[in-house]
């Protein structure tokens, strides 16, 4: 018989399940398979970035003080090309961008201001107005359209930092200082499982009481969109020898298990007495929230294991705020949600204010408004919501034009 536990806030069930975090260890890989991966360690360059000063544009590159004189073009120079030649008074090399700048210039003038007057001769035909100090003004916001030395990145800097998702702009980086094959978190294996004798795959046709097994598609996408690679066990029966099997199996092979259904109260609902059975210590099994009260969490030497409800819009929110958090820190990252403020669009009731409430919303003009939501099971309601808002426990009204905080999913 599975002991009564207590039920939970869900600031406390967060706690619990960050604090059993089991670090997974770190591998190098190659740049092209980092992404969504979790860096390991800071990353530092190993140069300056510009390496060199460079051209910011097409143009002409001579000294600021012959700029009003007829100029002399003595070389060209393409990017990836040595400059051979020193600049001297009144002469000029045409420069391409992202070109290394010839000794004797400190300025580039662009080529769209610029006209030849004869043969290998120019004239700047910009704004030659000065400042008070006597500075050309043509200049002032240009910085001389010259990139200069280590002005975005210094040889020695830490450029990204150990917990950084590698995102694509992060893979620019990593490339440009040579970090080739980044140290990043290995990815914890994951996995999933359903259960339900009214479950059926995707593919099968619907009969009868039967409903298709969604939790499972959605849960494994959730896992593989964060970088995760889960394995998918399939639908077990709601008996004790179909779940323990399917159990048995996964707790061998994973490092978090996740099942969806049979964790409730009902005849059926076999899931935590068969996670006891196989080892794993329940920390809490029901948290004051709306949806995903009977949300099961164990753990044992081997394994991390969520128990979560059977209705999708419950398994996914749990996911959403219980999972992805401790998927991450597995992996090295402090998993922030990006939560920002609006005022509410529409007043939200809600009749009983026990528990801590999430709900599906979306943005209008710069409002939050709640979707059309009938309830845990209304999985497409999600699908029109790109952000979650949660009310406190002892609330049951938020008024029109309150501020409330957005979090994004």
């Amino acid at each position: 018989m599975l002991e009564e536990i207590i039920m939970i806030s869900f600031e406390e069930a967060f706690k619990i399940v960050l604090n059993s975090v089991k670090i997974t260890g770190h591998e190098t890989v190659n740049l092209n398979n980092s992404l969504n991966r979790i860096l390991a360690q800071d990353v530092v360059s190993d140069i300056d970035m510009p390496p060199f000063d460079k051209s910011a544009m097409d143009g002409y590159a001579c000294k600021a003080e012959n700029i009003s004189n007829e100029l002399t073009v003595i070389e060209i120079i393409p990017a990836g090309y040595v400059p051979k030649l020193h600049v001297g008074k009144n002469e000029c090399s045409k420069i391409m961008t992202g070109a290394m700048i010839p000794e004797g210039t400190d300025c580039v003038i662009i080529i769209e201001e610029t006209e030849e007057t004869a043969h290998n001769k120019i004239k700047f035909t910009g704004n030659l107005e000065k400042d008070a100090k006597g500075n050309l003004k043509y200049f002032q916001r240009r910085r001389g359209n010259i990139c200069y030395t280590a002005e975005d990145i210094k040889h020695n800097e830490t450029v990204l930092n150990k917990g950084t998702i590698i995102k694509p702009q992060h893979i620019a980086v990593l490339a440009t200082v040579g970090c080739a094959n980044p140290l990043v978190g290995i990815r914890p294996k994951v996995g999933i499982i359903a259960t339900g004798s009214e479950l059926v795959e995707p593919n099968e046709k619907v009969d009868g009481p039967n409903i298709r097994n969604s939790n499972s598609y959605q849960l494994f996408a959730q896992a593989k969109k964060m970088g995760v690679e889960p394995t998918y066990y399939g639908i077990a029966e709601d008996t004790d020898e179909a779940i323990d099997s399917r159990v048995k199996k996964a707790i061998a092979e994973n490092d978090v298990l996740l099942i969806s259904g049979g964790v409730s109260m009902g005849d059926f609902d076999l899931v935590p007495g068969i996670l006891k059975k196989n080892g794993i210590r329940l920390l809490f099994d029901k948290i004051a929230i709306q949806p995903g009260k009977p949300t099961t969490f164990g753990i044992s030497d081997d394994i991390i294991c969520f128990g979560m409800p059977g209705n999708p819009v419950s398994t996914f929110v749990q996911f959403e705020i219980l999972t992805k958090p401790l998927l991450y820190k597995m992996m090295g990252h402090d998993f922030k949600p990006n939560i920002f403020s609006l005022p509410l669009g529409k007043t939200i009731k809600r009749k009983r204010a026990i528990r801590k409430s999430i709900i599906p919303i979306f943005i209008k003009d710069n409002k939050a408004y709640q979707v059309e939501y009938h309830g845990s099971a209304h999985i497409n309601a999600i699908c029109h919501a790109e952000y979650l808002i949660s009310i406190p426990v002892g609330i049951t009204q938020i008024e029109e034009g309150t501020m409330v905080d957005v979090r994004q999913i």
